[in-house]
């Protein structure tokens, strides 16, 4: 008995040795197509419901993507976690958060439509759309926990992917060095994001030369290659409606070529139906998994044979996740214009102090969003088991210099203008940026900006502008010509407003979020009217004021607003003093005066898609009663205005004036669709001279407006339609605006 028992015992094992040795080797090629590449996940979920074990994965552009995180150990229900909650529009298109940028960089970037490279006056287009920082952070996070990995052959599945050389056009299989970086550089969608620099090459999108990479996991020692195809067909001439789909057409001849050599060599074909779907069809990111997911059932007996011969393979584990770490070393690579202290005071770097991904990525877009880089490469590598990284960087620093940029505006106040701006960085320091706007159009303006950015320390900027417009006036907003004997019976007049401004200032950081700041000042204001003649001086036109100005002024300002024009989520203040020391004095009636003025504003989203904002803000002059052209003037609906002009719903540009002034609104926003939104606001307001002094500003509001209004995001900026009504004046106004405020 005991000899038939070690027998029998003899030989299951030899039959058990005999199965491990004749196991076919399975490598997974996962092909490129774009949003239609996450139909890879739910072939990789019935692969593992199967228990069917791959040796080997290799892939192309979203292949690559969804074949690298699955080699470093994500189960196929994770993948599907992850990129469920991905807003892909701001992954592909590097919408930075506005918390990122500088105040200056806020401000700077919120006005232009189209930026183009115009070094040496010479006009060039960026490589891409996009630069892809966004989408590198985004795997950088994701493979930190194999960070430390250089041989992707040691990944829990062995791992290549494929990239195009730009300059030469040839195939580079990547299966060393940063995992992130090699799968970045994978999908780098031609024109749509920018080439990314390995080795001294300059990679894109695997799928221009080998979208199908069967050949590559044959050599590689596969026995049998399940291969999952999300190429596009060719379509019929119908569908062939525009530019864009003929060009897509003609760029899939070539792999739709290719695969009638590579399919045979494909032991078990998964080929999902994407018709329906685009490269870009992130929002239908459910649906194109589930294609993917009943393509593969289709194949359900070729893979349980497989199950069968390979053996089952083991339950994958979640990847632990890395919620904290240490830095405590920094090597940087490529910076040769601005130094290491620019670079680590941008990345607000402290050694041996806690970090998350939350703060690392913060100081990663602080990077990205001063423009200086076309790209910042890093990877966290483990120097020891207690938690401690090394951040290795890798920076490219963008040759382009010198920027030309465009945008369209119109609002009812300033009317039509087309902005052309001309920015040039490292003018006279490396950390400088000036920039010159001229606005043409119905009324001519131009703002010049320099800014030496100094970081946490005091920076230095100079900024000169000129404004005018018309706009016609109720004679209640000019108190001296309400009680003139000149023009009896006149209620409206025509009025001009011309503005230029010199400042210098400095500014620094306080406590990391406030912009704190002072300067000096010099405004030449004229007002005038040629609504009646001015006899007496024999002029066709009656001047107000037409005067310089001297002050003084300090500002603290905070904003975490999310988005400038629609925020849902975020604080912002701003307070403002200047003191006013000098004038020409054109009506020879000037004495020293202060202005003060603050307001602050918060924005919450309580519902999906229904965001709310209140805000409240108020103004007072200090002295001087006579000089009232700087005083507040409220109405209107807009932004970016000079002086002390505020917008106001209910009443036209400029109906209400006084020498102090509070205000509330309070709004209501529901995104209908997409970029879409409906907006129901209500203002209120108590404007009067001397208003805190005689304690009206605690009564009850003497100015009401409600509006409703439709805004539409946009590439140009936001275009928006209001109709305001005022029931005190029981009178309604339309304001109809395009384009980014500038």
């Amino acid at each position: 008995m005991r000899k038939i028992l070690a027998l029998l015992f003899f030989s299951f094992c030899f039959l058990v040795n005999g199965q491990e040795k004749d196991a076919p080797k399975v490598g997974l090629v996962l092909s490129g197509g774009g949003a239609k590449g996450l139909a890879h996940i739910g072939v990789l979920k019935v692969l593992e419901e199967e228990g069917v074990k791959i040796d080997y994965i290799g892939g192309t552009s979203m292949g690559a993507i969804i074949g690298g995180l699955y080699a470093s150990g994500y189960s196929a229900h994770e993948l599907d976690s992850i990129f469920n909650r991905q807003n892909f529009d701001i992954l592909i298109q590097d919408n930075l958060p506005r918390r990122a940028k500088t105040f200056y960089e806020k401000e700077d970037a919120e006005k232009y439509a189209i930026t183009l490279p115009f070094d040496n006056f010479d006009i060039s287009f960026p490589s891409g759309l996009s630069k892809g920082q966004n989408i590198y952070n985004l795997m950088s996070r994701l493979t930190m926990h194999v960070s430390g990995v250089e041989d992707f052959s040691e990944l829990p599945i062995p791992f290549f992917c494929i990239a195009a050389n730009v300059e030469t056009g040839e195939a580079v299989v990547l299966d060393k060095g940063s995992l992130a970086k090699a799968i970045s550089a994978s999908g780098a969608i031609p024109t749509i994001l920018s080439p990314i620099k390995i080795d001294d090459q300059l990679l894109t999108d695997g799928g221009v030369v080998n979208n199908y990479p069967v050949e590559e996991m044959r050599s590689r020692g596969a026995d049998v290659i399940i291969g999952v195809d999300v190429q596009d067909s060719l379509v019929n001439r119908d569908k062939l409606k525009n530019i864009f789909e003929i060009l897509n057409q003609i760029s899939n001849f070539r792999t739709i070529k290719d695969m009638k050599i590579k399919r045979p060599l494909t032991d078990i074909y998964i080929k999902p139906d994407i018709t329906p779907f685009s490269v870009l069809s992130f929002e239908e990111g459910n649906a194109i998994i589930d294609s993917g997911r009943v393509a593969a059932v289709e194949n359900l007996p070729d893979l349980k044979e497989l199950a069968l011969k390979t053996g089952k393979a083991e339950k994958r584990q979640p990847v632990t996740k890395i919620d904290s770490f240490n830095i405590n070393s920094l090597s940087l690579e490529g910076n040769s214009a601005y130094p290491r202290s620019y670079v680590q005071g941008k990345l607000k770097l402290r050694y041996d102090e806690p970090y998350n991904f939350d703060d690392l990525n913060i100081g990663i877009n602080n990077l990205s969003a001063t423009g200086n880089f076309d790209r910042v490469n890093y990877r966290l590598i483990p120097v020891d088991d207690a938690g401690n990284y090394k951040l290795a960087m890798q920076i490219e620093e963008s040759s382009n210099k010198m920027l030309l940029r465009l945008g369209l505006h119109y609002d009812e106040l300033y009317k039509s203008g087309a902005l052309i701006n001309l920015t040039r960085k490292s003018l006279i320091f490396t950390n400088d940026v000036a920039s010159m706007d001229v606005v043409i159009g119905d009324n001519l303006r131009y703002n010049f900006n320099y800014y030496l950015d100094k970081g946490f320390y005091w920076s230095v900027g100079f900024n000169s502008r000129y404004n005018t417009f018309e706009e016609h006036l109720d004679l209640n907003t000019l108190r001296e010509l309400e009680q003139s004997d000149e023009i009896p019976g006149l209620r409206e007049l025509e009025i001009k407003l011309h503005d230029f401004t010199n400042q210098i200032y400095v500014q620094t950081l306080f406590q990391q979020v406030f912009s704190f700041g002072v300067g000096v000042e010099h405004k030449y204001l004229k007002l005038s009217s040629t609504t009646f003649n001015d006899v007496a001086n024999n002029t066709d036109e009656i001047i107000f004021d037409n005067s310089h100005y001297a002050s003084a002024f300090g500002f603290l300002k905070y904003d975490s607003y999310d988005n400038k024009y629609f925020p849902s989520k975020g604080i912002a203040f701003k307070g403002d003093f200047h003191l006013y020391l000098y004038s020409s004095d054109y009506n020879d009636n000037f004495a020293e005066f202060s202005i003060a003025q603050g307001e602050i504003g918060y924005a919450a989203t309580p519902f999906r898609k229904l965001s709310t904002r209140i805000s409240t803000e108020t103004g007072f002059k200090i002295g001087n009663d006579q000089t009232d052209v700087l005083d507040f003037m409220l109405g209107g609906y807009g932004n970016e205005f000079i002086n002390n002009i505020k917008p106001f719903y209910g009443y036209d540009f400029l109906s209400l004036s006084a020498d102090s002034y509070i205000q509330a609104l309070f709004e209501v926003d529901y995104e209908l669709f997409k970029k879409h939104h409906l907006i129901a606001s209500a203002n209120i307001a108590n404007v009067e001279d001397r208003l805190f002094s005689t304690g009206n500003w605690l009564t009850l509001p003497d100015y009401t407006g409600y509006a409703m209004g439709y805004g539409i995001e946009t590439f140009m900026g936001p275009l928006e339609v209001k109709y305001t009504y005022s029931p005190e004046v029981q009178e309604s106004h339309w304001f109809f605006s395009l384009g980014f405020w500038f």
